[in-house]
C-alpha cells in the first residue's frame, strides 16, 4: 500500500498571528511525500531526505491521524523531500503535512478532490494536516491559511480559530520573487504579543484581502509584521516601485514580492546584493496533487 503526493509552499498575504484571520497564496516550490502502509507494522517511522537528524514528528503524526480516521490501524513509513526551505516563512510545514496526508489517503485507495462526492474533500484533508501540526507543536495558529493555500492552490483567506475558509480565488499575480536570508525563524517561537500589537493593521490587511485587493493587503501586512517581529523593512521598500505587492512571509525571514516578471527581475538585482538566496518563481493555481 503506497502513495505519493506533492504539495506547494506558499507566501503570506496576511499573517494570522495578530487576529486569527489570515491569507496566503501557493508558490511553485514543492514538497513530495512517499507513504508505505503495512497492516502488520507497529507505529509509523519518518525520514526527511537530506536531513537525517530532521524532526519527523509532524509527518509521522499526519500518517497516524489519517489512519486513525480513514484506515484500519495500519503502520508504516513516510519520507519527504523538499525544495521548500525550512523555517524560512515559506510554509514548509504546511506543504509537508499536506503532501503526507494526501499520500497516505492515496495509499489507502481513497480519492481526494474538491468534489463533495470524493472520498475525502481537499478541505477536510487540509484540516487533518492542520490538526497534526497542532499536535506536533509546529504552529501557533494552526496555519489553516497557509495549509489551505497549499492544498487548494491560488489564494485563500481563512479564520484560523475555526479552521474556516472565508474565500478562495485564483492567483492574483503569475510571478513571484523570493529572498531568503541565511538566518532561520521558527513559527512556534514567534513573539505573539508583538504581533497582537499590530492587530489594527492586520485587520485592515484582512479587509483588503476579502475585497480582492490581495497585493495591497500583502504590502500593508509586510510592513506591519516586519516591524513587529524585528525584521528590516528595507527589502520591501526596495521592491515597492517595481512590484504589485511585497511582504514578509509568515514569521520570516523570507520576503516575497509578486508582479510582472520583468519588473521582478529588476528587484532581484537589488536583492542579490544581500546575503542569502533569491528565487524567481511562479504562483500556483493548483494545489496538492497525487503523483
Amino acid at each position: 500500500m503506497e502513495g505519493r503526493a506533492a504539495a506547494p509552499g506558499a507566501g503570506t498575504v496576511v499573517n494570522a498571528l495578530a487576529t486569527g484571520r489570515g491569507a496566503a497564496f501557493a508558490l511553485d516550490l514543492e514538497t513530495t511525500a512517499t507513504v508505505e502502509l503495512d497492516p502488520d507494522a507497529e507505529g509509523v517511522t519518518g525520514a526527511i531526505a537530506g536531513a537525517p537528524d530532521g524532526d519527523t514528528t509532524l509527518i509521522e503524526r499526519c500518517v497516524e491521524r489519517v489512519v486513525d480516521r480513514y484506515g484500519a490501524d495500519e503502520g508504516g513509513a513516510v519520507e519527504t523531500e523538499s525544495e521548500v526551505p525550512t523555517a524560512a516563512g515559506l510554509k514548509s510545514s504546511s506543504a509537508a503535512a499536506n503532501a503526507t496526508v494526501v499520500a497516505t489517503l492515496s495509499a489507502l485507495g481513497l480519492e481526494v478532490a474538491n468534489d463533495p462526492d470524493a472520498d475525502v474533500t481537499k478541505t477536510e484533508a487540509c484540516r487533518v494536516g492542520v490538526r497534526a501540526a497542532r499536535d506536533a507543536g509546529v504552529t501557533v495558529t494552526g496555519a489553516f491559511d497557509d495549509a489551505s493555500a497549499s492544498m487548494l492552490g491560488g489564494v485563500t483567506v481563512t479564520d484560523n480559530r475555526e479552521d474556516e475558509l472565508l474565500a478562495r480565488d485564483d492567483p492574483f499575480a503569475e510571478h513571484a520573487l523570493v529572498w531568503t536570508p541565511p538566518e532561520r525563524a521558527y513559527s512556534a517561537d514567534a513573539d505573539t504579543a508583538a504581533c497582537e500589537r499590530v492587530a489594527p493593521m492586520a485587520e485592515l490587511a484582512t479587509e483588503l484581502a476579502l475585497d480582492g485587493e490581495y497585493a495591497r493587503a500583502m504590502t500593508v501586512n509586510g510592513l506591519a509584521f516586519s516591524a513587529a517581529l524585528g525584521f528590516p523593512t528595507d527589502p520591501a521598500v526596495e521592491a515597492m516601485a517595481d512590484c504589485a505587492g511585497v511582504s514578509l512571509s509568515g514569521t520570516g525571514p523570507s520576503v516575497v514580492a509578486v508582479g510582472d516578471r520583468g519588473a521582478l527581475t529588476a528587484v532581484r538585482e537589488r536583492w542579490e546584493d544581500r546575503d542569502g538566496e533569491t528565487r524567481l518563481t511562479r504562483t500556483r493555481e493548483t494545489g496538492t496533487r497525487v503523483l
